[in-house]
């Protein structure tokens, strides 16, 4: 409950009130005014006993959907003639900013569309008043001395206008997904040097983005187009914990991209019982009593040794490696260095070590699990002791010493920021989704080819593995899409990031259906994800649902509003 029933309006006669810790309480309330206590506004959320709510709003959850077809600028019901346009409804990008002059997030009479921007880059959160006063001036650089904020790349124009463009630039053909639907824009501030990266903006996007959609009164559709490689991708680091916990917070859904990286060399994984035993052993250990020399020949002789093969491509300015594993699990490591040399085995100690090598320094820092994950990680920092790192083939080798989990994963940084030549020699494809997309709450979006009807094969992948969530949960269009570009005008990109806002817009049609039309006040958070994987339409090529490549299917918004909708065939892994 947002506030004390207590000062509500309503009558509380007949009604009993037990309050329990972070906002829940129980209510006791004659049947006969169920519906009246609902829409109590300081109710966030109220949930019958699982024996009345199916009996009694099960019905009326899928009533008048059967007929929903596309119809003008949203989804027409042909029984009631109510459309679906996200009015009434907050579209939310964080993102590296926008063009707010752009004629798509502009109202017929010129005025904005955007409640609020906050550019975090400038410190500083404009209105609409101000963006409106801006927008009056004569001049560019006259409207930049009022609201100076600026989308640099242009990644984050284009991907508000797939989720809410109305199109006026375009006389409507490029219009988004929820065309009237209102902006609530964060750019995302740089990185604190200190910290990891962006994952402190983030947070407090989130939950800047949040916080008004409640004071406003008004549902939110969150849409994160981008992610990073930092974490065991198990969705317990502290930025997926965190958007878990926030997925609940007032009426939202928070949509994010798989990101790029399904046919890069970034991610490398392996199991020692499967590799090097074979006969499922759930415990072995190895004599460790004896140092191994630190020649390269020698070093590759056990056969129970994992060896992991990198490449530094020429001109590589740094590069950094993580290896996750259980914390039961015991190994040393070795490096070898593109000359030959064996550096180790290394220290187990809670702390930074430091190896000079010939043109790069190594540091190794090996982590403790945290109060929300029993994982381990042991990060790797190569820098250059001249200008760029060593290039060659570089070997990291684990030696078992007492093995109960097995499971072991690797990540670069990714693909984009490396050199052509730099990644695994062996990479696996599986478990290339990015954060923050494998937090279990989030929806997450992996992109196909609409032209083709086919599988975008640089999608980021979920795993078969039960160490990691089932991921992606859907996927979206997301090859050659033409939205809004800085300046007024148009251009084409591919990539789940702009998958992710179809997914979002779409969001916001199920909110303004369910919450704003009546036909489900509860329609947020995990019910959308529920509604949109139902809905999804199957692919060819893949017999298998959900999958690690495309989740429950393509997006499908008709059906996900529709009676009977899905016949997928489930297998539990």
């Amino acid at each position: 409950m947002s506030g004390k029933a207590e000062q509500a309006d309503g009558d509380l006669t007949g009604i009993t009130i037990s309050y329990l810790l972070n906002g829940y309480a129980i209510l006791k309330v004659p049947e006969t005014r169920m519906e009246e206590v609902s829409a109590w506004t300081e109710i966030e959320y109220l949930e019958k006993p699982k024996r009345l709510f199916f009996a009694v709003n099960e019905g009326r959850r899928v009533s008048c959907v059967n007929s929903l077809q596309v119809g003008g600028l949203g989804l027409t019901d042909s029984i009631t003639g109510s459309a679906l346009f996200g009015r009434g409804i907050l579209a939310a990008v964080i993102d590296s900013g926008i063009d707010y002059a752009h004629p798509d997030f502009r109202h017929e009479d010129g005025t904005t569309r955007i409640v609020n921007l906050w550019d975090q880059t400038l410190d500083r959160i404009f209105d609409s008043d101000e963006i409106n006063e801006a927008l009056a001036q004569p001049s560019e650089q006259m409207r930049y001395e009022i609201v100076p904020s600026r989308d640099i790349s242009g990644h984050g124009t284009h991907v508000a206008g797939i989720c809410a463009g109305n199109g006026r630039a375009s006389g409507g053909l490029y219009r988004g997904m929820a065309p009237e639907a209102s902006l609530l824009i964060v750019k995302m501030g740089t990185a604190d040097p200190d910290g990891f990266p962006r994952t402190t903006e983030l947070m407090l996007a989130v939950d800047y983005v949040l916080r008004r959609a409640k004071e406003l009164g008004r549902p939110v559709a969150v849409n994160i187009s981008f992610g990073n490689n930092y974490g065991s991708h198990r969705g317990n680091s502290l930025v997926e914990s965190y958007l878990s916990e926030v997925s609940s917070y007032w009426k939202s859904a928070i949509v994010t991209g798989t990101e790029n990286e399904g046919a890069s060399k970034i991610h490398a994984a392996g199991s020692f019982f499967s590799e090097h035993l074979g006969n499922g052993a759930s415990q072995y250990a190895t004599d460790s009593s004896s140092r191994m020399p630190q020649q390269a020949g020698e070093i590759l002789q056990g056969q129970t040794d994992a060896v992991i093969e990198f490449s530094v491509g020429e001109y590589e300015p740094t590069l950094n490696l993580q290896l996750w594993k259980s914390y039961e699990d015991q190994f040393e490591i070795y490096i070898r260095h593109p000359d030959g040399t064996v550096y180790g085995p290394l220290e187990k100690t809670i702390r930074t070590q430091r190896y000079s090598t010939d043109g790069t320094e190594l540091l190794i820092y090996y982590g403790e699990p945290s109060p929300y994950s029993s994982d381990q990680e042991i990060y790797f920092d190569l820098i250059p002791i001249g200008e760029y790192v060593t290039p060659g083939i570089w070997e990291l080798i684990l030696r078992p010493v007492r093995i109960i989990d097995g499971q072991y994963d690797l990540w670069l940084p990714g693909q984009a920021v490396l050199s052509a030549g730099t990644g695994f020699l062996f990479p696996s494809v599986d478990n290339t989704i990015t954060i923050p997309a494998t937090a279990q709450k989030v929806i997450s979006v992996a992109a196909y080819d609409a032209a083709f009807d086919s599988y975008a094969s640089f999608s980021g992948r979920g795993g078969d593995s039960c160490f990691f969530p089932l991921k992606p949960d859907l996927c979206a269009p997301g090859v050659n899409i033409i939205s809004c570009a800085p300046g007024g005008g148009y251009s084409s990109k591919s990539g789940t990031s702009m998958a992710a806002p179809f997914v979002t817009g779409a969001s916001a049609l199920l909110m303004e259906w369910g919450i704003l039309q009546g036909k489900d006040p509860y329609l947020y958070g995990e019910k959308i994800k529920a509604y949109l994987r139902r809905g999804a339409k199957r692919m060819p090529g893949f017999s298998v649902y959900p999958n690690s490549q495309v989740g429950y299917g393509a997006l499908c918004v008709r059906d996900s509003l529709s009676d009977g909708a899905g016949g997928l065939q489930l297998y539990s892994r």
